[in-house]
């Protein structure tokens, strides 16, 4: 059935009656799943008579289509399914980093779920060889599975329930909107809230939800959401609400300027997840997504835009200049070294991933603590971005990463094997670059006697300043 069908033509929004398909399913459902069709009652979708028929219908091809009652219907909605009345978010959306999500599978991340945390005992039809469940149960649900359609439309266990964010759909989908609309009420005001994000968006390697809630924005957020308006249709910044920024502010929502967008990644001028630093339009070329023809400086002026709408023009250049400040530090003195000196140690190594101590230390180093860093400058916490961050990572980097560089490079010239000693021979050497440079000196006994003059003075001062109290 069409939801552009010649009933629906001259309507408001949506359908001019609930159809009768959708009245079928409603007598049964009411009585059986009364959560579900009350969530449904709340929904802007009841009020535009769209049911359960509209959303679950399929066609008898599609890989997990099954007949109900007489009808042909699926039990997955996806972003196939709502493009057909929200295809301009469907399309952004299908643009996104959010979509792609699910194509962590594979990666050195899941293997730690499914290897080294894991195994295969989690059996299934789907999986007869078996599954780990520690990525069932955690990588999966927020990066979203594989979908895997058993027989008569039935979805195998390992793989639904499932709401990941980029869930792999069995119609060649990629994606979830229930993710941040949870069925069936699909509310925008929760998928305004923060704590929709964090849902996945919180933890030691991306711990936005925290560090939103440590930081001014969300300080106002929480003291006045009263003032928030979030049930509003519009719902643009500075004209709607005026109190506090949610998450959807910054990287979604309408401003007097720009309308919504599904594509998260349209305000962002950095991407922060790799090891070092990145414009976003590169990490998009890499996936083969349309934001590679759109550059960081366009997505700052609409991140910019979003700003200007609370702060003054000053009050927001200066903001970037600290935050490509932080980005710089990071990348310079510890990024660019680390992964050259990991990519000298590797002959040293084991070669299975986390089969070495110094697997462990530099994954945490960039994954955990120099994403916190990064994260908490971009979205002004500083406690995420000191303590938490560039504290954590000066504190892996000398005390954790250097002295196991220096085990390998004993190890190797230890061996008495000419490839291992040369090897060594490499590390050190370019250890020593490191720890000479500029950056790292001070390590070594080497701080520059200005810099250590002044570091000499300024203990003085304080001091002085708190002698007596």
């Amino acid at each position: 059935m069409s939801l552009l069908a010649p009933a629906a033509l001259g309507q408001a929004i949506g359908l001019r009656e609930i159809s009768d398909a959708t009245k079928e399913c409603i007598d049964c459902h009411k009585k059986s799943s009364r959560g579900i069709y009350q969530q449904w009652g709340d929904s802007k979708h009841f009020r535009a008579n769209v049911g359960c028929f509209e959303c679950h219908t399929a066609q008898r091809d599609e890989p997990d289509a099954f007949k109900h009652y007489g009808q042909t219907i699926a039990i997955l909605v996806t972003p196939g399914d709502c493009a057909r009345c929200h295809s301009k978010e469907v399309e952004e959306f299908a643009g996104s980093h959010h979509s792609k999500a699910g194509r962590i599978l594979g990666s050195l991340d899941n293997v730690l779920a499914e290897v080294v945390e894991g195994n295969k005992g989690m059996k299934t039809m789907g999986f007869p060889g078996g599954v780990s469940a520690a990525a069932v149960n955690g990588c999966w649900q927020c990066h979203g599975s594989q979908v895997k359609v058993l027989a008569g439309g039935k979805l195998d266990p390992a793989t639904y329930p499932n709401s990941g964010i980029g869930r792999i759909n069995p119609d060649g989908t990629e994606g979830s909107c229930n993710a941040c609309h949870t069925r069936h009420d699909f509310s925008v005001a929760q998928a305004r809230h923060p704590d929709t994000c964090g849902k996945c968006h919180l933890g030691p390697d991306h711990p936005q939800k925290e560090i939103y809630e440590e930081s001014k924005h969300g300080i106002n957020f929480f003291s006045k959401i009263d003032k928030m308006n979030l049930d509003s249709p519009k719902w643009v910044v500075g004209e709607d609400y005026w109190a506090a920024p949610t998450c959807a502010t910054c990287h979604m929502s309408a401003t007097p300027q720009q309308d919504v967008t599904h594509d998260v990644g349209m305000r962002i001028s950095w991407n922060n997840r790799p090891v070092m630093s990145i414009r976003p339009e590169v990490s998009d070329a890499k996936m083969g997504l349309p934001g590679a023809d759109v550059p960081w400086q366009v997505r700052r002026e609409n991140m910019r835009d979003v700003c200007l709408n609370c702060h003054e023009e000053q009050w927001v250049d200066n903001f970037y200049v600290q935050y490509d400040a932080l980005i710089e530090l990071y990348n310079t003195k510890f990024a660019a070294p680390g992964k050259a000196l990991m990519a000298a140690a590797k002959p040293l190594r084991k070669q299975v991933a986390f089969g070495n101590k110094i697997d462990w230390v530099w994954f945490e180093l960039w994954h955990h603590e120099g994403r916190r860093a990064r994260h908490g400058a971009a979205m002004m916490a500083p406690d995420y971005t000191h303590w938490h961050g560039t504290y954590e990572i000066a504190q892996t980097f000398y005390t954790e990463f250097v002295p196991e560089l220096e085990e390998l490079i004993e190890k190797g010239r230890e061996s008495g094997e000419s490839a291992q000693i040369e090897a060594a021979e490499k590390l050190e050497s370019l250890l020593h670059e490191v720890l000479n440079s500029d950056d790292h000196k001070w390590f070594v006994g080497k701080m520059d006697p200005a810099e250590a003059a002044a570091r000499k003075k300024a203990a003085s001062e304080f001091k002085n300043r708190y002698k007596g109290k």
